[in-house]
Parts: C-alpha cells; structure tokens; sequence
C-alpha cells in the first residue's frame, strides 16, 4: 500500500513545501507547463521528419539493401548479419528498432543467438538522433558539431559489445 502512495506523497510534499516557503504552487505549475509546451513546439517538426524518413526508407526497400551491401563486415566484426536492419534503424528510431527486435526475436526465438544480441543490443544503445534532436533542440543548439559522430561512435561500441556479451556468456563452447 505504501509503495502506491509514494508518487502522491512526494506530489503533496513538495506542494506543501512550496507552500510553507510562500510560493504560488499552482502558477510554478503552469509557468512548467507553458515552458514544457514550448520545448515541445520546437521538438515536434524534428522528430515528424525522423520518423517520415524511417518509415519511408523502410517502405522503398533502401534499408533491406543496406542491410544485404553490410552484411560481409558485420560478419567479420562478429554480429549476427540479421540484426543489421537493428543497427541502421535503432540511431535513428526506438520504436522502429522496438519493431525491428520484436520481429528478429519472434522469428528466430528469443534463447537464440539472433535474438538474444538483438535484445542486447536494444539495451545497450541510444536512439542517437532523437536524442540529439530533443536535447540539442531544447537548448536551441543549432551546430552538433562532433556529438553526432561521437554517439555513432558509442552506438557501433555498444552493439560490438552487446554481440561479444552474449556470444562470451551464452555461447562460450
């Protein structure tokens, strides 16, 4: 019972500090509100062409391509080649790549190689450009500069290191 009332506690705690500090609890409410719609304004137009652009190189057949033209060097770097339509689509979209690893774990089982790294590998990575579009756009920075190559960086790392972790502790013979 307390751990459902622990959010509503905290809720009316902290208006009631506000309250005993003389702070018009309500108006801080709505001046946080006013602000988060505005974040939000300029967010929404960068987030509907990530998406359009997913979908769109879904629907053309461009990413099973990509997939096909990598395949030979994720081999060599030891991924699963399956999962490639994971590694293009999860910088850019989670839901997509949420879609993508469902569909990789229902085909191929989930205690499988394929779907166990594809699971991995949705845990230890970033949706890249939605990050950069959300956090880069609420603070109105225009210019990435290197954040953009160095988050692709750490993606490759955290899919290389997703698929050594499941081979090294399910598949060690």
């Amino acid at each position: 019972m307390f751990l459902a009332m622990i959010v509503p506690l905290i809720l009316g705690g902290v208006a009631l500090f506000g309250m005993a500090r003389r702070v018009d609890v309500y108006q801080a409410m709505v001046a946080g509100a006013e602000e988060g719609l505005g974040i939000l304004v300029r967010i929404v137009p960068a987030l509907v062409g990530l998406l359009t652009a997913v979908y769109m190189l879904r629907a053309s057949g461009a990413l099973e391509l990509m997939a096909r033209g990598l395949s030979p060097l994720l081999s060599a770097l030891g991924i699963p080649p399956e999962t490639v339509a994971l590694l293009l689509v999860r910088p850019v979209s989670g839901s997509a790549a949420l879609g993508v690893g469902a569909e990789l774990i229902s085909t191929y089982g989930p205690d499988s190689l394929i779907g166990r790294t594809a699971a991995v590998m949705l845990g230890s990575t970033e949706t890249t450009f939605y990050t950069v579009a959300v956090y880069f756009g609420a603070a109105g920075i225009v210019k990435t500069r290197y954040a953009i190559p160095a988050a692709l960086c750490a993606d490759l790392a955290g899919f290389l290191a997703a698929a050594w972790a499941v081979r090294l502790i399910f598949y060690r013979g």
